[in-house]
């Protein structure tokens, strides 16, 4: 069971820290008190009488319920606003293969209206063979070709060692879906001040990656944005993975963080990317995080999913016209219900 308390002090909410310290989990936003672990035997009548809302079902996720923070989190990078209203364009190759190249990319990007720069300096691999990254050079390219073009700078963080490094040249750290649940590199990354997308896992529940946002939070970094790239079913004969659409009204029921749709890695060929992108946008994802080269035979990884930069051009024009379509008739009927 959780207690949320109604809005208070922060006099009182030193008190309440002190009075339940050791005994149960609190947790503190803005000015509201939650206490986890706790039944109504454990309080009194005047603190019963504090209570604002007693929620039963304990979510998988406390510090990202919606009930207990039920306004959405944006996040405020230099160049984006990731959440809310809002819808953020993020795209790149799918590995950093020369300065010349990932710059040429960046402008693809943002003359479609990208404002982050994806692209990945070390690459978890399912084969040891396969190119695995430029390395640090490769978020050296990274972001200079982000800075030339005014755009932020996303890539992956593979393991908690290089948490420190990869600080030093991105804006947000993406934690892919075979990291989802390597709490060691979750615990890192949320002792920084730095956004972090987190990929849901190849089989991770819903609640699998609520709990595993929970390992980001709990270090103080509550910019997160949760990202589905397809999970695994008993099919992928036609596609990579199988993209779940719902998760969107799900998590944006269940968490107040954005959710972002990645569907190069859910469709894993070019023809499937562009329907699958706006599936997403039109089930009212905050943004899309795709793959683009201009010669996808010849990209280091990934090549079959990227796309070329008319298709990614095309892609950016039909999602943002349909989320204008979104957000007008959000409009229209909120002025209705006036």
């Amino acid at each position: 069971m959780i207690i949320v308390l109604k809005p208070t002090d922060n006099t009182t909410i030193a008190e309440l820290k002190n009075h339940f310290e050791g005994t149960h989990d609190i947790f503190v936003h803005h000015n509201r008190v939650a206490v986890q672990g706790i039944t109504r035997d454990d309080l009194n009548d005047v603190e019963l009488a504090a209570a604002d809302e007693i929620i039963e079902d304990v979510p998988a996720a406390v510090q990202g319920s919606r009930q207990f923070h039920p306004e959405d989190t944006v996040i405020r990078t230099a160049h984006s606003v990731i959440g809310g209203d809002h819808f953020t364009l993020m795209a790149g190759p799918c590995s950093v293969e020369s300065l010349e190249h990932v710059t040429k990319m960046a402008a693809v990007a943002k003359a479609s209206g990208a404002t982050i720069l994806r692209g990945g300096a070390f690459k978890p691999r399912t084969s040891p063979y396969s190119f695995q990254g430029l390395g640090e050079d490769g978020l050296k390219y990274l972001r200079q070709a982000a800075d030339k073009y005014g755009m932020d700078v996303l890539t992956e963080v593979m393991d908690d060692e290089h948490v420190k490094m990869v600080a030093k040249y991105t804006d947000i750290f993406q934690i892919g879906a075979r990291n989802m649940q390597n709490f060691s590199l979750l615990k890192a990354v949320g002792k920084t001040n730095i956004p972090v997308m987190l990929k849901r896992g190849m089989s991770a529940t819903i609640d699998d990656v609520l709990n595993a946002t929970e390992y980001i939070a709990a270090g103080g970094n509550h910019n997160i944005m949760i990202a589905e790239r397809g999970i695994r079913t008993f099919d992928n004969k036609y596609t990579r993975n199988t993209m779940d659409v719902s998760i969107v009204p799900v998590m944006q029921k269940l968490t107040h963080y954005p959710v972002i749709i990645d569907p190069s890695h859910a469709a894993g060929h070019t023809e499937f990317v562009t329907p699958l992108a706006l599936a997403g946008t039109a089930a009212g994802a905050s943004g899309l995080v795709v793959e683009i080269h201009d010669d996808p035979k010849h990209a280091f990884s990934d090549g079959p999913q990227a796309l070329k930069p008319n298709e990614y051009a095309d892609m950016a024009e039909k999602a943002l016209a349909i989320r204008e379509l979104l957000t007008g008739m959000k409009t229209e009927q909120a002025e209705a219900g006036r």
